[in-house]
């Protein structure tokens, strides 16, 4: 079947619009608040470095409880929507009271009734859709799920110009007001939802043990990516006083990324996931490197297109290495990928502040990261050699 061929099968699938909808519109919420969040604490609710990465760390760890329990959970119920619809309605809750945050304390609070739930949505969302392709699409299960991840990036760059002109017109109300309307959207579609549940899955692929090296890896990789979300912005604003410049550089990655997901799967199937990982962390760290020692505008924007590869390696490929760890456990492998995400968020929002501002330096620490990383893959690459492990290398990615 041609790529044409299925990619048009991918859209046709039988009662999925509604998942892929809800994709779209998650990617949508979250490119309209994700890049002006810090901004939105530090210059509306006039929060300091420290109270920033408190905040949004507090919010991490509540996330990090919920993504993992939800996984845990969603594996036995029998309608896993019951756990998307419920968030949808307290992110909604939460948003209300978070545009109105006058310090620290309400800020943490509607903060993590805002974004905390999250968990429980894009982790089941993955799962229902690996479920339903699987029983409804077997021949493009895998390959789907690399084009429901791109949906995302699609609705975060429609989300991103949408934040920019939200935050123009109506300052940070706006924001907050686009992103509430996307997580209402979602509650709708998840509500409507008809699952598909069945045991095709877990045949169709054998399931990989634990790999503890990769996960680390995987961790490192996951950790710096985050400080990037969080510090960049600030970065950006510190030296160029330009909240909109920020959409514009997610914008660059993002139209990247479109190209990249695709590529990096079909790497990744002739090649080997470590080796496809390994080459990303390269590319994340000639980044890191331009952002710490060089930081021009137009150097910022001309590095963007080398980091959406790595952006596109870590959510596609990797996504991919661990969900077939636990390929019978579709709830639990889907969301172990979000709870290793934001523990390593956890980590990289808090590491930063052993250096003082938002200084360029801060991104010593991503690059060290990365060196770990490739490190470690390189290791595993060359132990699955000896061994003959097949974990390296030809699979088709998820």
């Amino acid at each position: 079947m041609s790529i044409l061929m299925a990619l048009q099968r991918f859209f046709r699938v039988q009662g999925a619009w509604k998942l892929l909808a809800a994709m779209l519109v998650y990617g949508c919420g979250t490119g309209i608040l994700n890049p002006m969040n810090a901004i939105y604490l530090k210059d509306g609710v006039h929060l300091v470095k420290f109270q920033i990465s408190a905040v949004v760390a507090i919010a991490l760890v509540v996330n990090v409880v919920i993504t993992f329990f939800s996984g845990l959970w969603s594996d036995k119920m029998a309608h896993r929507k019951i756990l998307p619809v419920v968030a949808s309605a307290v992110s909604v809750f939460g948003l209300i009271g978070y545009d109105h945050a006058s310090g620290f304390a309400s800020a943490v609070t509607f903060y993590i009734l805002s974004t905390a739930p999250s968990g429980a949505i894009i982790g089941q969302l993955y799962a229902m859709a690996r479920s339903h392709l699987a029983l409804e699409a077997p021949d493009i299960a895998e390959i789907g799920i690399v084009w429901l991840r791109t949906l995302l990036s699609v609705g975060f760059f429609i989300g991103l110009y949408l934040g920019t002109a939200l935050y123009t017109w109506v300052t940070f109300h706006g924001v907050i007001l686009g992103n509430l309307v996307c997580y209402a959207l979602m509650f709708f579609l998840f509500l409507l939802y008809r699952e598909r549940r069945g045991p095709v899955i877990a045949k169709r692929l054998p399931e990989e043990g634990v790999q503890w090296v990769v996960l680390i890896a995987i961790l490192s990789l996951l950790c710096a990516d985050a400080i990037r979300g969080l510090y960049l912005p600030l970065m950006v604003d510190s030296l160029f006083k330009n909240p909109a410049l920020v959409a514009r550089l997610w914008s660059v990655q993002v139209v990247f990324e479109f190209i990249w997901m695709t590529v990096a799967g079909m790497a990744a199937r002739r090649f080997g996931d470590l080796r496809v990982v390994s080459v990303g962390a390269a590319c994340a760290l000639v980044t890191y490197c331009v952002y710490a020692f060089h930081p021009s505008l137009p150097l910022l924007f001309v590095v963007q297109p080398i980091y959406s590869f790595f952006v596109s390696v870590i959510m596609i490929v990797a996504m991919g290495m661990i969900q077939r760890m636990f390929l019978s456990r579709a709830g639990f492998g889907s969301s172990l990928y979000f709870v290793l995400s934001q523990s390593a968020a956890l980590i990289g929002y808090l590491v930063p502040n052993l250096i003082s501002g938002f200084s360029p330096h801060i991104f010593y620490i991503p690059s060290m990261l990365m060196v770990v990383s490739v490190t470690l893959c390189i290791g595993q690459i060359y132990k699955n050699s000896r061994t003959g492990t097949a974990s390296s290398s030809v699979h088709e990615v998820s």
